[in-house]
C-alpha cells in the first residue's frame, strides 16, 4: 500500500504518463544493471606530497578515513595506505604500505576504493588455488578454489558492484583455519553467462548460481558448506538457505553489510546515480516491475522467518547503502541465531577496509566451532 501510494506522489510531483515511465526507467537503469567493477568512494582526492613510507592528500571525509585502502588513478595506478599519521587544516598524512603500479607524484588526483588486493589469490596473496566451474542452470560460472583440511567448506559470493576479488581480504583466515574455500561468480559476471533479460534481479534469480555452487561442494566431498556474501551476494545466501533443497547441508551464514530493506536500498541507488525525491522514488519503483523482485519474500528474510542455522552479520552503521537499521531488527528479532557485529566507519561491503584486524579475528573467531 504504502509504495502505492508513493507512485501516486511521485507521479503527481514530477509528471504524467510517458515522462514518467521515461524518468522511472533511466532512474533506475543503474540498479538493474551493476557496473562490473569496484565503487569509487568519492573524489577525487589530490596527492599534496611524498616521504619515506608516507604520503599527504588534502582533506577530505575519505582521505580521513580510518583502515587499510587502495588509491588508484589513471588507467592502472595502485598503491595502499594505511593509517592516518597526522592531519591538519591542510592535508592528512598517511603511511604509504606500497605502490604496485603506476606513479605517484603531488598534484595527482587519486580515488580510494577497497580494492587493496590485486589478480587472484596466488598473484595477491601466494596462495595456491585452482580455476574451476560452477555449473549454473545457464551455463559455467567461472570459480576460484581454494583447498583445505576441513570438511566443511567456505562458499564466498562477493556483491554485484565488486568481482571476486573481493573474497580476497577472508582468504588467509580461511587458509589459517584449514577451511577450503570456493569464491564464485555468477549470472552477469564477466565470463559467466548473462540473465536472459540481461538484467539483475537482486538475488531473485542469482541464488540458484549459489545454489549450483553448493551442489559442487556437495559433489566433491564437502560434508557442509559455511555460505559467505557481500551485500546483494550476502541477501543471495540468505535465499539460498531459505530455499534450497540443499540446505540441511548449511551450518552456518556470514553476511557483510546484507541488503535486507530492498527499498530503502533501491532508493539510495536511485539517488546515488543523481535522482532524488520522486525521481528516487520511480527509479526504485520502476527497478521493482523490470526485474519482477519479491517485496513480500524479501520482507521475509530480513524478518529471519526461514533462518535456520547460526550467522553472523557483519555491518556498519552508516552504511549508504543497506541501512544498519535492518540488520538491528533481523538481530532483534532472532538473537538465538544472529550475532551483529557493527563496524564504525565502514563503507558498504568494505567493511575491512575499515579495521582489517577487527574484521579477520571476528571471522576467525565465528569461524572456529564449525571447523
Amino acid at each position: 500500500m504504502r509504495w502505492g501510494i508513493a507512485a501516486t506522489v511521485a507521479a503527481a510531483a514530477v509528471g504524467t504518463g510517458a515522462a514518467v515511465l521515461v524518468i522511472g526507467r533511466r532512474a533506475s537503469e543503474r540498479m538493474v544493471r551493476p557496473a562490473a567493477g569496484v565503487r569509487e568512494r568519492t573524489g577525487p582526492v589530490v596527492v599534496q606530497s611524498l616521504g619515506a613510507g608516507r604520503i599527504t592528500f588534502t582533506r577530505s571525509p575519505l582521505s580521513e578515513r580510518p583502515g587499510r585502502w587502495a588509491v588508484e588513478w589513471g588507467q592502472d595506478g595502485h598503491a595502499v595506505v594505511e593509517e592516518v599519521l597526522h592531519r591538519d587544516e591542510q592535508g592528512v598524512t598517511r603511511r604509504l604500505v606500497r605502490a604496485d603500479r603506476g606513479t605517484l607524484a603531488p598534484g595527482t588526483e587519486v580515488r580510494f576504493t577497497p580494492r587493496v588486493y590485486l589478480g587472484d589469490p596466488a598473484a595477491a596473496l601466494g596462495l595456491t588455488f585452482g580455476e574451476t566451474a560452477v555449473e549454473g542452470e545457464l551455463g559455467a560460472l567461472p570459480a576460484w578454489w581454494l583447498d583445505g583440511k576441513r570438511g566443511t567448506w567456505v562458499i564466498l559470493v562477493h556483491g554485484p558492484d565488486a568481482d571476486r576479488s573481493q573474497t580476497l581480504p577472508v582468504l588467509p583466515v580461511l587458509r589459517r583455519l584449514g577451511l577450503p574455500a570456493l569464491a564464485v561468480s555468477y549470472r552477469g559476471d564477466a565470463g559467466a553467462p548473462a540473465s536472459p533479460d540481461g538484467l539483475g534481479h537482486f538475488g531473485e534469480t542469482e541464488w540458484r548460481d549459489v545454489e549450483a555452487a553448493i551442489r559442487l561442494a556437495l559433489d566433491s566431498g564437502a560434508g557442509r558448506v559455511i555460505l559467505y556474501g557481500w551485500s546483494l551476494g550476502a541477501t543471495m545466501a540468505l535465499q539460498a538457505a531459505a530455499r534450497s533443497d540443499y540446505a540441511p547441508s548449511i551450518s552456518s551464514l556470514v553476511l557483510d553489510s546484507p541488503v535486507l530493506d530492498w527499498p530503502a536500498t533501491a532508493r539510495r541507488g536511485a539517488a546515488r546515480a543523481g535522482f532524488r525525491g520522486a525521481a528516487a522514488e520511480l527509479g526504485a519503483l520502476a527497478a521493482q516491475g523490470r526485474t519482477g523482485v519479491d517485496l513480500a519474500d524479501f520482507a521475509r528474510l530480513a524478518e529471519g522467518a526461514d533462518l535456520r542455522v547460526p550467522t553472523l552479520v557483519l555491518h556498519g552503521p552508516d552504511d549508504p547503502v543497506a541501512p544498519f537499521g535492518a540488520a538491528e531488527r533481523l538481530a532483534a528479532r532472532r538473537p538465538e541465531l544472529v550475532n551483529l557485529q557493527a563496524f564504525p566507519g565502514g563503507d558498504h561491503a568494505a567493511l575491512w577496509n575499515a579495521a582489517p584486524d577487527r574484521y579477520a579475528e571476528t571471522l576467525r573467531r565465528w569461524l572456529t566451532p564449525f571447523c
